[in-house]
């Protein structure tokens, strides 16, 4: 798994809200690990903060719009969206307005701020959701759909047809977050002739500027409309290219109105609050659709999270049977409590308990009912811990596990004969000096029995 990662130094820049039309000065700051995302709005009293969440969401007319506790962040997808595709997980975004500035419509401008803050690699490991089954939503109004499917990386594809001969149908492909610099960032965002009359005449898009967004011609454009258009955005002419844009923007693609939908898709699901491992497919997308998938996918993996049993496959062999972890460890029967290991890596160990009826401790501990013991669960878990421990070292054999310290022990459910017991540990902070803490989980059948968190020490053996 990849570490998290922010930015080395804060980095600022300024420019026009759309809306407002007042200029913006907006800030990245490093943040530390499992942070996320969030924006502080340093204009306001108290310096209220906004996390980056879906839940958040309050409107998606002309940009994603985040409130909480009355304070609001308008079109927050072109800035998000440039941290997921630089792959930077903790950032706060301090900001003296309700939006951030609009740039050239893009995120451009935010990506090379971030180039210019560096990126920093942090301890922790980076949270991951992994797709493992098809997930869909589809708007019935619109006729938009969104699709998640597994893949190897977190790849996406949009599909935009406006019925307009002008824009025409339109698709674009992410396959890896690496291409977003280079083939999606400086991607604009646009719009029609005839949304552009509608928000001037309610006043709307006051820090709109041609040079900010690209407008496809829809319709014949009057002279009445060309004088709107001038005094709007102070231009002495004004005129339609061969293409169909209006003035004087030159496209960076062709597709480069599906390459902005893809972008805005990226902005609009980094307020999921994790990666993502799975193949988006957008078919007409838009903040609406986006969004309303997004809580989809952020409700699923919560649920998922709850149930936080480990996936195993029994059928395979095992890393570690009992002869192999009885070379690490110096437990022997009736005291060992571990039958094989299933998984391991430098930050957590997945083992296994068979728990039968010829237990020495069920001849008194309820003999009539037995019950595996919570505490000898607990002392399992420091058991499948002691070989994560002892697998840092080149002579385990040489090393015994002390425990130092049990935190927060908690008991579910009983644990009877002909239960399979299977113990996941975590590293909550890395090696040091020969102490480790860590978190561990013992299942039965997908549901937690016990929990606890461990502190504990390796030394070396004394010689007889």
């Amino acid at each position: 798994m990849s570490k998290q990662r922010t930015i080395s130094k804060s980095v600022s820049l300024k420019g026009v809200g759309i809306h407002s039309g007042n200029e913006v000065n907006l800030t990245f700051k490093p943040a530390a690990e499992d942070f996320g995302y969030a924006f502080c709005r340093t204009d306001l009293p108290g310096k209220p903060i906004i996390e980056a969440d879906v839940n958040y969401v309050v409107s998606t007319k002309r940009g994603t719009t985040l409130e909480k506790d009355g304070v609001n962040i308008q079109t927050s997808e072109h800035v998000l969206a440039a941290l997921v595709g630089m792959e930077v997980d903790n950032v706060l975004i301090e900001i003296d307005s309700s939006e951030p500035p609009i740039m050239d419509g893009s995120s451009k401008y935010f990506v090379e701020a971030i180039i210019k803050a560096g990126i920093k690699e942090q301890i922790k490991e980076r949270n991951e959701y992994i797709v493992k089954d098809v997930i869909s939503y589809y708007d019935e109004e619109s006729g938009s759909d969104i699709t998640i499917i597994p893949s190897k990386y977190y790849e996406v594809t949009t599909m935009v047809d406006f019925g307009t001969k002008i824009l025409g149908t339109q698709n674009a492909t992410m396959k890896k977050l690496s291409q977003f610099k280079d083939e999606f960032a400086e991607a604009r965002t646009f719009s029609f002739l005839h949304e552009i009359e509608m928000l001037l005449e309610n006043g709307l898009i006051k820090g709109g500027d041609l040079n900010n967004a690209i407008v496809y011609v829809d319709k014949e454009l009057s002279e009445q409309t060309m004088e709107k258009l001038k005094k709007a955005f102070n231009k002495d002419k004004i005129s339609v290219k061969s293409n169909g844009i209006l003035d004087n923007l030159t496209l960076h693609y062709p597709n480069e109105a599906a390459r902005h939908k893809l972008l805005d898709v990226i902005g609009d699901l980094a307020l999921i609050g994790t990666r993502i491992k799975g193949k988006v497919i957008a078919n007409k997308p838009g903040h609406y659709v986006n969004t309303m998938f997004g809580k989809k996918l952020s409700s699923i993996i919560k649920n998922e999270k709850r149930n936080i049993a480990p996936q195993v496959d029994l059928t395979k062999p095992p890393v570690m049977d009992v002869n192999q972890i009885m070379k690490v460890l110096p437990h022997r029967p009736p005291f060992l409590f571990m039958d094989k290991i299933l998984e391991i890596s430098d930050s957590h160990i997945i083992g296994l308990k068979n728990v039968t009826m010829n237990e020495d401790f069920f001849q008194g501990h309820f003999p009539e009912q037995p019950i595996f013991p919570g505490v000898l669960q607990i002392e399992a878990m420091a058991q499948a811990g002691g070989v994560l421990i002892l697998n840092t070292v080149p002579d385990p054999e040489n090393f015994l596990t002390f425990f130092a310290k049990i935190d927060n022990a908690k008991f579910k459910y009983p644990v009877v004969p002909g239960d399979t017991l299977i113990f996941k540990l975590e590293l909550l902070s890395p090696l040091r000096r020969g102490i480790v803490h860590m978190k561990g989980q013992a299942f039965v059948d997908g549901k937690l029995t016990s929990e606890a968190e461990l502190l504990a020490k390796i030394i070396r053996k004394t010689k007889s």
